[in-house]
């Protein structure tokens, strides 16, 4: 027996497209509608479904409301988050800074350094670069990668974990190669952002048929993307491979909290941490 369905009305396709997006993601079997009258764009979902379709709708636009650089791109669904921008003034800031007074000393990740307890050098050397075009390089790729993040997991959520994982990547070459050295550059914080997006199929997992495949499809094209830009010769691939991994776990972890990633006040608690562990790790350094 066909189930009863009942009309959700949208203001336009966007509208409607974007919302059945966010109905499939919660497990709502949805059917995009626009008759030839005066009804415009809608949605169609089943009577018993509706009232939880509303309250998704009603959720999604009050987490989505006061992000304005949130733009969607491409297509319907894949939105992209210019609030990476900032973080890329904040790179080229630190350059400047570095240029005129030598931070690279106090602020590189020195493996041994580290280990004699300044675990700080963790978050400093991520700002930190050995030329213009080491920083080109990363600030390209870490504003598409890092604005996808953003975009998916919530601004503040997206960025403190690429920023975490990125010090994950340094803390793995720490610990395998304790002895190596100094190194510095915001790569692992990249391949970070990388990871995060890898893992984010992981939220249709049993919502939507067929999730193994596009949790599979969507590590395998992270994979992917990883060797084509982490093991460029001459780079830093065990920080990158670091960065990638922590990237992964970190993402799984938010795939799984997708209301806690997404909520306006846990994304402005996030931005919060993310400035703390910008300020204090450079005060101890430079005290």
């Amino acid at each position: 027996m066909t189930s009863q369905l009942t009309r959700i009305p949208a203001r336009s396709q966007r509208q409607a497209m974007d919302w059945s997006l966010v109905l499939v993601s919660q497990g709502i079997e949805t059917t995009i509608d626009h008759p030839l009258d005066e009804d415009g764009w809608g949605l169609l979902v089943a009577a018993q479904d509706y009232q939880k379709a509303v309250d998704a709708i009603r959720q999604y636009r009050m987490e989505n409301r006061g992000w304005p650089w949130q733009r969607q791109i491409f297509r319907p669904g894949i939105l992209f988050d210019w609030g990476s921008l900032a973080w890329v003034v904040l790179l080229l800031l630190f350059f400047e800074l570095d240029d005129r007074l030598g931070f690279q000393s106090i602020g590189l990740v020195d493996t041994v350094a580290v280990a004699h307890g300044q675990w700080w050098r963790l978050f400093t050397g991520i700002w930190l670069h050995a030329d213009v075009a080491h920083l080109a390089a990363n600030a390209t790729f870490g504003l598409v990668l890092l604005g996808l993040t953003m975009a998916r997991f919530g601004t503040g959520a997206g960025l403190l974990s690429a920023y975490l994982a990125g010090a994950g990547g340094n803390l793995f070459v720490c610990l395998l190669l304790p002895e190596r050295g100094g190194s510095l550059g915001a790569s692992g914080m990249v391949m970070g952002s990388l990871g995060l997006l890898a893992v984010q199929s992981l939220s249709f997992w049993r919502k939507t048929p067929h999730a193994a495949k596009y949790v599979a499809a969507g590590i395998s094209g992270g994979l992917m993307l990883f060797v084509l830009l982490g093991l460029s010769p001459d780079t830093d691939i065990l920080a990158h491979l670091g960065g990638f991994l922590s990237g992964l776990l970190l993402g799984a972890l938010l795939a799984w909290l997708p209301a806690l990633a997404r909520n306006t006040s846990a994304n402005l608690a996030c931005g919060f941490f993310f400035a703390l562990l910008v300020i204090l790790p450079w005060w101890l350094a430079l005290h």
